[in-house]
């Protein structure tokens, strides 16, 4: 179901939803956002009590099911909404480096089937 203007309206900041995606995901969450030049909803998934909350963004045309639950006021809560940008800072740093490592096991002038030999080896032992 691609998201239009007929049917953006059910992606109200704030309602809680329930979306079945064309990946056969299916999750609930709050939407905070629907970007509509984009096309991407943002959904906080989780209960709004705990420290810790899980924040999806969904290109909205990969929504093939949308069951609208109920609306709240304020989805972001923002006088207990805290970013560790330490952690994040690290997050990024360390997928940074894995994805350095990854290029670099890339071979140049290898065949497909001479690079998957290595990636199987490589999955077996430490290089």
């Amino acid at each position: 179901m691609a998201m239009d203007g007929s049917n953006a309206e059910e992606l109200a900041i704030g309602c809680f939803v329930s979306i079945k995606t064309t990946l056969s995901d299916e999750f609930q969450g709050q939407v905070i956002t629907f970007d509509r030049p984009s096309n991407i909803v943002v959904i906080q998934e989780g209960s709004k009590g705990g420290s810790r909350r899980n924040i999806r963004l969904l290109k909205a045309n990969y929504i093939k099911e949308l069951s609208y639950l109920g609306q709240a006021e304020d989805p972001l809560d923002v006088k207990n909404c805290y970013l560790d940008l330490n952690s994040l800072r690290a997050r990024e740093e360390l997928a940074i480096r894995q994805a350095e490592a990854e290029s670099e096991r890339i071979g140049v002038g290898v065949t497909s089937q001479a690079q998957n030999i290595f990636d199987a080896l490589s999955k077996t032992c430490k290089m």
